[in-house]
Order: C-alpha cells, then sequence, then structure tokens
C-alpha cells in the first residue's frame, strides 16, 4: 500500500452485521501496525439534525440531499485528512446506502448517483449480504432504533437489496455472503481487503 491511506467501506441492510464487522476490521488492521480508523454514516451533522427535525416534511429526495451534504462535511473534516496522513478509514456505510435505500424509496439511482459525485470513490466497498427477514428480525431483537423503524417495511428492504445486488453485478460492490457465522464473514472481509490494498494477509 502506498503511504496515503485508504478508504475501505462496509455496506449491508441493516441488521448484516457491517458495524461489528467494520469494528473489528479496524481492530486487526491495527494489529497488524497499519494506521486504521473506524468511521459511520450519517453522521450527527447539522445536515442530518436539520433533517430529523423537520420530520413533517420528509421525503426521499430530501433525504438524499441531506445525506450527500452530511457526507461531503465527513469526507472533508475527516475522512480525507486521514487519508492524506497515510490511515486507512474504515467506513460503516457510504453513498451506496444512499443509492439503495432512497433508490429503494423511489428516487431514481441515476440522480442519486449523480448528488453525489463529489463523494470520492472508496478502494474498496464491501456488501455483506442477508435476507431482509434475518437483517429485520437481527435489529428488532436488539431494539431497533428509530432510524430503523423508518424503513422497517420488508418490501423496501428487499428493493433496498435487489438494488445492492445490482452494484455487486456492476462491480461497484464486492460481495460477501453475510448468512454465514460472524468469523467466517470476517475473515471473509479482510481477506478482500488485504488482497485489494496489497496488505499481509492476518490469519485469525
Amino acid at each position: 500500500m502506498s503511504k496515503r491511506g485508504a478508504i475501505v467501506a462496509i455496506e449491508g441492510l441493516d441488521g448484516a452485521g457491517k458495524t461489528t464487522v467494520a469494528k473489528w476490521l479496524v481492530e486487526q488492521l491495527i494489529n497488524m501496525g497499519i494506521k486504521a480508523e473506524y468511521t459511520y454514516e450519517p453522521t450527527d451533522s447539522k445536515f442530518v439534525e436539520a433533517l430529523k427535525s423537520y420530520s413533517n416534511v420528509r421525503t426521499p429526495q430530501l433525504d438524499a440531499l441531506a445525506y450527500a451534504a452530511d457526507r461531503l462535511v465527513h469526507l472533508y473534516d475527516l475522512v480525507i485528512p486521514l487519508i492524506d496522513q497515510g490511515y486507512v478509514v474504515v467506513m460503516d456505510r457510504y453513498f451506496y446506502s444512499s443509492i439503495a435505500y432512497q433508490g429503494a424509496m423511489g428516487v431514481p439511482t441515476s440522480w442519486i448517483m449523480d448528488v453525489n459525485r463529489y463523494a470520492i470513490p472508496p478502494d474498496l466497498a464491501i456488501y455483506i449480504d442477508v435476507d431482509p427477514e434475518v437483517g429485520l428480525h437481527r435489529v428488532k431483537s436488539k431494539n431497533a432504533s428509530r432510524r430503523f423503524k423508518e424503513y422497517e417495511s420488508l418490501k423496501l428492504l428487499r428493493e433496498a437489496r435487489r438494488i445492492y445486488l445490482k452494484l455487486v453485478e456492476e462491480g461497484l460492490l464486492v460481495y460477501v455472503n453475510g448468512m454465514r457465522s460472524l468469523e467466517e464473514v470476517e475473515i471473509d472481509v479482510l481477506r478482500h481487503v488485504s488482497t485489494r490494498l496489497r496488505l499481509p494477509l492476518f490469519t485469525k
């Protein structure tokens, strides 16, 4: 890997285990002597705060715009400075989440991609795939957050998964089967990261 760092995005439906995997990945990279940092989207920026405050006029289009603005602030405030210092930044969601979720709500994915055109492409984006029913069950069993309840329709989750899988087919996301044990998923993710970033493979 060059002195410049990298962005690794971990994507998936809620309940896919992406947060657990992303944090674990950062720990493994640090154990390998690699500077790494975990972060997530959407952040707690004023854009997201305003979006939640005006929920009475909330639409998928407003969601997409607010998240795109939040994303650029996040990139310039945190992510880009870190990768310039040689960090591997592991992102728990990136613009693919907007494409999948707001796309599932009927917003044209081409438009979502357009409003996110200034978000720098990640060096690697991984999609952890689970059946929507499984993801929904996992999240509900952990006391689902308010944000998830906005998206808990199985019909919507199935459409979001369809969009994610299309992004996999287009080569924008690397597929990882999330229906296996957590250990198997983690090892698979680490292998993809090691291969893409040319890192020595860590054996668990």
